[in-house]
C-alpha cells in the first residue's frame, strides 16, 4: 500500500487521517499542499477517482465561489493548480484510488 496524504498542517481532518494510518502501522507520504501543491497529473488522477472537480473544492475557502464562474473545466483545473488552498483536505491517494476529506470507511477497504 502506497499512501500519499495531501493536506494542510493546520487542518484537523488531515491530522486525523495521518493518525488513522499511523495507528494501523501504514507508512504515509505527507505532502504540504499549500507549500508544494499537486502536479497536473496527480490532480487529474484524483479528479477521476472521486468523480469530478466539484468534489475537490473546499466551499468554505475564500475564492472557491469564483471557480463556478469559470466556464471550462481546464480553467478550473488551472486555478486549482495555481491556488492549492482551494482544495478540500485531506486528499488521500492509494495508487489510482483516492478520497477527499476524512473517509475511514473507504480507507478500510484498501487494507
Amino acid at each position: 500500500m502506497n499512501i500519499q496524504i495531501f493536506g494542510k498542517n493546520k487542518c484537523f481532518d488531515t491530522k486525523k487521517a495521518q493518525r488513522y494510518f499511523k495507528e494501523r502501522g501504514i507508512k504515509v507520504q505527507m505532502i504540504d499542499l499549500p507549500r508544494y501543491g499537486m502536479s497536473r497529473k496527480e490532480l487529474e488522477s484524483v479528479k477521476a477517482a472521486v468523480g469530478g472537480i466539484e468534489k475537490l473544492v473546499d466551499p468554505k475557502t475564500e475564492g472557491a465561489a469564483l471557480l463556478q464562474y469559470l466556464a471550462y473545466e481546464t480553467d478550473q483545473i488551472e486555478k486549482l493548480l495555481e491556488e492549492p488552498k482551494l482544495l478540500r483536505t485531506p486528499i488521500v491517494r492509494n495508487g489510482k484510488k483516492a478520497t477527499v476529506g476524512y473517509d475511514p470507511d473507504i480507507w478500510k477497504t484498501w487494507e
